[in-house]
């Protein structure tokens, strides 16, 4: 019988239709694999809504031993949210698009970062935003040669959210700061240093390794190759260590260091004020559930009150890299960003 004319359910799984977010079970494991290799594996709001769905399903499900997250193409893990819808709706006045996107991401995120079961993510390529968001909270986090880990949110006018304040938060010295506010890349090693990853492992060895978690159900076999050099170890960056970012500006102009003053130059005044004030409470935090709310005050507010709109403008839309920023970066406004929701603050679901 030709393929054309097979039954949906005598077709190999891995010829049958396939959604942007592709979750199976595979053996002993839970499997979630990022499909849309064509826009880097970008996360849109219906493919979170699918990652918190399969985990629910699978919460309590005896079959499902652990869970397993890669990502189809060779570019990229998940280099973002796809925040084209948000952009538009906020265009036209509408704030609720991006409220509810970002409020069901960060529910996504918790979950994650509170499963019962092992979760393993596989991180190639680019891996950014909401992809640290789904890879960065797993209780395995696997990096390999390609991957380039980054929370660039200051460059679109956003702050480093989805959890990213309370990873760069616990970032070793000042990294935290320096990552949030430049929204510089890491590789493998960096990644590890920082806490944004666990094990290096080869790429060339990953099927084999998912192949072993899917047939043992057991997170111990994994097994990590010696960590890649991490040049975030031996770098000063002592300057990120002032009280705003005008001081930590001014310390880098001292210091003679323009290859970190040219993303502080470049990006959001708005934005590295509210992240330099994001990372700094997350360390006061008791659970990456506050560090989620705090960021979902910021990003509630951001298609009416800040450069978010403008940012997107200008790096993803009209591509001219010229964004004119024009939000106030004053302390009271980045106070007024930070500040409760009220009765639109995040609900938690009891996950038991």
């Amino acid at each position: 019988m030709p393929k054309s004319e097979m039954p949906k359910s005598e077709m190999p799984q891995s010829e049958m239709p396939q959604s942007d977010m592709i979750a199976r079970k595979d053996r002993r494991a839970g499997r979630l694999t990022f499909n849309r290799p064509q826009a880097l594996n970008a996360l849109s709001h219906e493919m979170a809504l699918a990652i918190d769905a399969a985990l629910r399903e699978w919460q309590h499900d005896p079959e499902v031993a652990l869970v397993v997250i890669d990502a189809a193409g060779e570019r990229a893990f998940c280099s973002g949210g796809d925040i084209a819808a948000v952009y538009r709706a906020g265009l036209e006045g509408d704030h609720r698009v991006g409220r509810a996107f970002f409020r069901d991401e960060y529910r996504m995120n918790a979950r994650i970062a509170e499963y019962p079961k092992p979760v393993v993510a596989l991180m190639q390529g680019f891996v950014m935003g909401g992809g640290v968001g789904v890879g960065g909270h797993a209780s395995h986090r696997i990096v390999g040669d390609t991957t380039q880990i980054a929370m660039p949110e200051t460059g679109i006018g956003l702050i480093p959210d989805v959890g990213g304040s309370w990873l760069l938060g616990h970032a070793p010295g000042r990294c935290g700061e320096y990552l949030g506010l430049t929204g510089a890349r890491i590789g493998a090693g960096d990644a590890i240093f920082t806490g944004f990853a666990d094990a290096y492992i080869p790429e060339a060895e990953w099927p084999a390794l998912i192949d072993r978690l899917a047939e043992t159900g057991d997170a111990t076999v994994i097994a990590p190759h010696p960590r890649p050099t991490a040049p975030l170890e031996g770098r000063d960056l002592s300057a990120f260590g002032g009280p705003s970012v005008a001081e930590i500006v001014a310390a880098l102009e001292a210091a003679g260091d323009e290859a970190a003053l040219k993303p502080l130059r470049r990006n959001s005044p708005l934005s590295m004020a509210a992240t330099l004030a994001l990372v700094r409470a997350a360390r006061g935090d008791a659970s990456l559930r506050e560090s989620l709310a705090r960021e979902l005050r910021f990003t509630a507010r951001a298609t009416a009150e800040s450069d978010f709109l403008e940012g997107v403008r200008a790096q993803i839309i009209d591509k001219d890299r010229n964004p004119r920023w024009s939000a106030d970066a004053g302390p009271a406004h980045v106070a007024a960003m930070l500040a409760p929701l009220g009765e639109d603050e995040i609900e938690w679901e009891d996950r038991t």
